[in-house]
């Protein structure tokens, strides 16, 4: 028997109504759409100071509720930021949560229970569309991409799914509609393999001539799909095969569609673009319109998904009764793998904003992401907000919001901080984790960095600090000094506070510690 652990409203949907608008509260439960961006970095829309390129769409979003300023995501990369996200877990209490191969089997066990288990047990038609890369069929390296997928978001809770098997740069690549190979060609079986080549496959190590829409700078040399080198081997597909130039229209395309055939009920959509990730090869309508190239184009190609998204809600009257978040899954990179000019075009662009590192770093630029809140009637217009906020608590705010049960096991890291999402309450969460090469723990003021002997920059590939060093450390956030002094030599007494925290948080959830 399931014993079910009540989250508080706080305050009530009645309360909201009342509240902001002085009226009767609606029955109707409010919608909610999450955004998640993958690769997008602070300082990479115009509302957050970017000025080579412009996301007017994102930039209404935030004039129309609150942009936060400290929020961040539970690790530097997509796997374990997705997991957390979903799940209310950190990502690092488990072994099997690293960044996964295009083939690896389902990471969220579907006797796990979800954020959208939760939205579903409280009456809401539920979608996961665009970016998964969170594992598909029951076991790695098992799947038969040819038949229903053993296992899939539909056994985590999502009613209906459109998604990418892994990333753009993975195998295999192919949608993957409600557990099966979408427009599946069967004169065109697929395999796939993180092993060895297929014979007679062509790959971009070998036959560079191949790659007339891009070529790698670093890895990225296996199957050659649209012209693009990918990693991991790849056989068949046929139409069932992706353009990555139509990769958004696409997602884009059904997540309307999801909109527009429940919008007399309440629904929940996890919507997560590939636009910024690698590789980027947006539609020719965005294709040379930044002064970036390629990874400015694929951000002006995601401010336009958004403003898609807006446009329907508006042109379905759901406006109102919707509640849109829109953030990163981690911190920016510039050089991915693949030879776009995006390092040549940055110019002043600081894809990072003031903070040091990016994506795969324990600095600040790793997990400190854009995050904007809008609900029109509840949540505040063109506020801003440096409330000390992490992704790991959106499951349990969530859940509150809509009066959600939860079971005493679920969403074990995460923590009701509904308020400081609509802007009621500017109470700091006391710490936050963030998970990188290491683990790091923050509160408003102060940052400390585990110990770590991996190298100081990435070997393999990407420029970026990795925030790495075989002492601890230790840096006054209020400074502004982009975590350039170590004081852990300074404040022995602050190190062993923050080592504390981290060291309880390890031993103990963080929905049971006081």
């Amino acid at each position: 028997m399931k014993h079910y652990l009540p989250l508080a409203l706080v305050p009530s949907l009645a309360a909201w109504s009342n509240a902001y608008a002085g009226e009767p509260a609606d029955p109707q439960k409010p919608n909610v759409i999450i955004i998640y961006a993958d690769d997008l970095g602070y300082g990479d829309l115009s509302c957050y100071g970017a000025h080579r390129v412009e996301t007017p769409n994102v930039d209404r979003l935030a004039d129309q509720g609150i942009r936060f300023t400290n929020t961040h995501a539970v690790a530097s990369t997509s796997t374990p930021s997705r997991y957390s996200l979903l799940t209310g877990e950190y990502a690092w209490r488990r072994p099997d949560t690293g960044v996964a191969a295009g083939n690896a089997g389902m990471i969220i066990r579907p006797t796990q229970f979800t954020m959208a288990d939760m939205f579903s047990h409280a009456g809401y038609a539920t979608a996961a569309i665009g970016k998964w890369h969170l594992g598909l069929g029951d076991k790695t390296g098992t799947q038969d991409w040819n038949a229903p997928l053993a296992a899939s978001p539909a056994d985590l809770g999502f009613d209906y799914h459109y998604i990418m098997a892994a990333t753009a740069d993975r195998v295999p690549c192919v949608f993957i509609e409600n557990g099966e190979v979408a427009d599946y060609d069967p004169s065109a079986p697929i395999e796939v393999s993180y092993q060895k080549n297929f014979p007679g496959e062509p790959t971009g190590k070998d036959n560079p001539e191949l790659l007339y829409n891009l070529k790698h700078s670093h890895g990225h040399d296996q199957s050659i799909v649209n012209g693009i080198g990918r990693i991991g081997y790849m056989k068949g597909g046929g139409k069932a095969l992706w353009k990555d130039e139509n990769i958004a229209d696409s997602i884009t395309a059904h997540a309307i569609r999801f909109i527009e055939q429940h919008q007399d009920e309440p629904f929940f959509m996890y919507f997560a673009t590939n636009d910024v990730h690698v590789p980027r090869f947006p539609h020719e309508r965005f294709r040379g319109k930044s002064p970036m190239g390629l990874r400015g184009d694929a951000i002006l190609q995601f401010d336009w998904s958004v403003g898609q998204l807006m446009e329907t809600l508006d042109r379905l009257g759901l406006t109102e009764n919707t509640l849109v978040i829109l953030s990163s899954d981690n911190g920016p990179v510039v050089d991915d793998g693949y030879a776009d000019r995006a390092v040549e075009l940055l110019g002043d662009h600081k894809p990072a904003g003031p903070w040091r590192g990016g994506k795969y770093s324990n600095f600040e630029g790793g997990t400190r992401v854009p995050a904007i809140v809008r609900w029109p009637g509840k949540v505040a217009k063109g506020e801003v907000s440096d409330v000390l906020m992490s992704q790991i608590d959106w499951m349990a705010s969530l859940g509150s919001l809509i009066g959600a049960r939860l079971p005493q096991e679920a969403a074990p890291d995460s923590r009701d901080h509904l308020g400081n999402l609509l802007g009621t309450d500017q109470t700091d969460r006391p710490w936050i984790i963030e998970f990188s090469s290491g683990l790091s723990v923050c509160t408003k003021d102060w940052k400390y960095i585990e110990p770590n002997d991996g190298s100081a920059m990435i070997t393999w590939g990407p420029k970026v600090e990795t925030g790495n060093c075989p002492i601890p450390q230790l840096y006054d956030m209020r400074t502004g000094d982009d975590e350039k002094e170590n004081l852990s030599t300074k404040h022995p007494e602050k190190v062993y506070e923050l080592q504390t925290i981290l060291r309880k948080v390890r031993r103990t959830p963080e929905r049971k510690l006081p």
